[in-house]
């Protein structure tokens, strides 16, 4: 049985937490300094008084930030009732600008963001997101034209509700990496390419990494025809509607698109992967102290052993579980996005 490695995370879709800052007021007597700061060693967090979680959506602006609230109830409750509320923000930029300037602190995002947050915010990454029981996932390649890029008869395994999603090059199978490049080797230059956005580790970075490396075609340089397509369901119905021949995607999003188009795993079939690509996560600012980091990754963690908790954040970005960033697997994120174009 083919092990699913979805990410939900093609970087259309990001959620920021931001935090507003806040002095202490020192007291004006012996007794009230005392008070206040035993008050001040207790504290969850001592530098902000409030946490906001601004939501960067992809779809539903509306249901997004709804969904968010449990999210920020569970993250308060974590903290001790420390105050926690959500906001829809523009776009990931905007975050990462915000979190330069200091008016952002932590941000979740997939993982070449959260590169981006750590090289050019100083951010520190604590958490990564589990989905289908692991931390990792893949680039799906995918195509309408079997006949040239499948080199063995594709294989059916069905979706949870039963609709036919055909696979080849051993995609059916494999562990998450890279597979089936003797196919990739066989796009020729010219040929139309449907990725996600130009900021998706999934539909961007990886595969257009992976095509540099096989091939020599560098992202951006013309070699290939790069659409982009602006979300990971809209790339595979791209070439669903023969706007491309090949597209890029997570594994599997053409199940989100399955409903309305019950053969789309028919017509799109999964030739190749790249990866592994480590989850999406969230990082914070190195402003807070080590002990004020360990602390949002203990609540983290927390939330997402909490049956509320878990519940929220599988209505956000269908998160199954967190564990602590694991700095090896984001070593290879950061290779590709600091490599991305060069030849």
């Amino acid at each position: 049985m083919r092990k699913k490695t979805l990410s939900t995370f093609a970087l259309a879709s990001v959620l920021t937490l931001t935090m507003a800052g806040c002095v202490a007021e020192e007291g004006e007597t012996g007794g009230d300094e005392e008070a206040e700061a035993g008050d001040s060693e207790t504290a969850v967090i001592s530098s902000v008084d409030e946490i906001v979680i601004a939501l960067v959506p992809s779809n539903d602006v509306d249901n997004i930030v709804e969904s968010a609230e449990p999210l920020a109830d569970a993250l308060s409750d974590a903290l001790d009732g420390f105050p926690v509320r959500a906001e829809e923000t523009q776009d990931y930029l905007g975050a990462i600008t915000a979190m330069q300037t200091g008016d952002a602190q932590v941000v979740m995002s997939g993982p070449v963001g959260m590169i981006q947050a750590e090289e050019q915010a100083d951010a520190v990454p604590i958490t990564q997101s589990i989905r289908y029981g692991s931390d990792v996932y893949v680039t799906q390649w995918f195509t309408n034209d079997p006949d040239t890029y499948c080199m063995d008869e594709p294989v059916d395994v069905p979706d949870d509700d039963g609709n036919t999603m055909l696979f080849c090059n051993g995609t059916d199978e494999a562990e998450p990496g890279a597979v089936g490049e003797e196919a990739l080797e066989m796009i020729e230059a010219g040929t139309t390419v449907s990725y996600v956005d130009q900021g998706s580790a999934s539909g961007y970075y990886y595969p257009a990494t992976q095509l540099n490396d096989l091939l020599g075609f560098a992202p951006g340089e013309g070699d290939i025809d790069e659409q982009f397509a602006g979300s990971h369901d809209n790339s595979v119905i791209n070439v669903y509607n023969d706007s491309a021949t090949i597209g890029t995607s997570f594994d599997d999003a053409r199940e989100n698109v399955v409903a309305e188009n019950p053969d789309v795993g028919e017509e799109v079939v999964v030739f190749a992967w790249a990866g592994p690509i480590p989850n999406d996560g969230i990082v914070v600012s190195s402003e807070f102290t080590e002990e004020e980091q360990a602390t949002l990754t203990e609540a983290w963690l927390a939330v997402a052993e909490d049956e509320d908790g878990l519940a929220a954040l599988d209505e956000v970005y269908e998160i199954e579980g967190m564990v602590e960033a694991d700095q090896d697997a984001l070593d290879g994120a950061r290779q590709v996005y600091n490599d991305f174009g060069d030849e």
